[in-house]
């Protein structure tokens, strides 16, 4: 019989390509779906958000100014690491959200899927949202998606895997740069992604990654005037009403769900892919 002790996981936060502890030294204890201890994971702080915000706004000139096919070779190859890690993310998924195991592996296969679907639209949504406009004058009308920039993503609390994938893909898949507060009861499996974007090709802040009380951080992206753009997708309707009064001051793009949370199983539309792009447009006479 071995009496060997097995490596336990440090659970920390992903923040410009690298794997930091909160710096308030902090952490707290998750348990699986039946109440038993499953790890402590980094419990972010303010400070750790404002890391991130800075990792996030030195990322987005070289992120955005990538072409289009280069953000989707990224994404499939993310997809690509993924599925090497599917045994893991099958774990973390039945840990988190005590599904079957059948249950846990197509949901892992789903969002894995929907990496390779969002890949796939990184250089065709430039053509469905922009184009040549008509006008009255010997005038070029032409408009053109520009990502938002820093997009602060609150992940969905009880889809932990694919629909934390739902919310992120588009938005880097469109240019962004993201900072985000995974689910708080359930982050084992955002911390498994963090370590595929890692080992993938996708450039150091790109995407950062939070743990901790979502009602404790939230603020602080709400009310920081680098971030440009606030998905309130994983947070409760009291919360999500002060955090659109705090983005307002700094004049931030949010999306804020109406309903309950959406089944992310479904088929997913390109209404996410537009929700943090801008329009600009270029005039230029003809003939000139």
């Amino acid at each position: 019989m071995s009496d060997r002790l097995a490596v336990r996981k440090t659970y920390k936060l992903y923040v410009g390509g690298k794997f930091p502890r909160s710096e308030s030294g902090r952490s707290y204890v998750v348990t699986d779906h039946k109440g038993r201890f499953a790890g402590n994971a980094a419990l972010g702080s303010r400070k750790d958000a404002r890391d991130a915000v800075l990792a996030a706004r030195k990322a987005v000139a070289g992120w955005s100014g990538a072409t289009a096919y280069n953000r989707g070779q990224v994404l499939y190859r993310v997809a690509e690491i993924a599925e090497g890690r599917r045994a893991q993310f099958v774990e973390d998924v039945v840990t988190a959200e005590g599904v079957s195991r059948s249950k846990a592996e197509s949901t892992v296969d789903a969002a894995i899927d929907r990496w390779v679907w969002y890949a796939g639209w990184t250089d065709k949504i430039g053509q469905i949202v922009g184009g040549a406009n008509p006008v009255a004058g010997p005038f070029f009308n032409l408009s053109t998606p520009e990502p938002t920039g820093v997009v602060g993503i609150l992940a969905p609390q009880s889809s932990s895997l694919l629909g934390l994938v739902s919310v992120l893909a588009p938005a880097i898949a469109t240019g962004n740069t993201v900072v985000l507060v995974a689910s708080e009861s359930r982050p084992l499996p955002a911390i498994t992604l963090a370590e595929v974007l890692a080992t993938s090709d996708v450039p150091g802040g790109v995407v950062n990654i939070l743990t901790g009380r979502t009602a404790e951080i939230a603020p602080w992206l709400a009310s920081h005037a680098d971030v440009n753009a606030l998905d309130l997708t994983g947070v409760a309707e009291e919360l999500a009403v002060s955090l659109e009064v705090s983005a307002a001051d700094t004049l931030k793009r949010v999306w804020r769900r109406t309903a309950a949370e959406p089944d992310w199983t479904e088929e997913p539309g390109i209404d996410r892919l537009t929700t943090y792009l801008e329009t600009k447009t270029v005039w230029h006479p003809i003939g000139v």
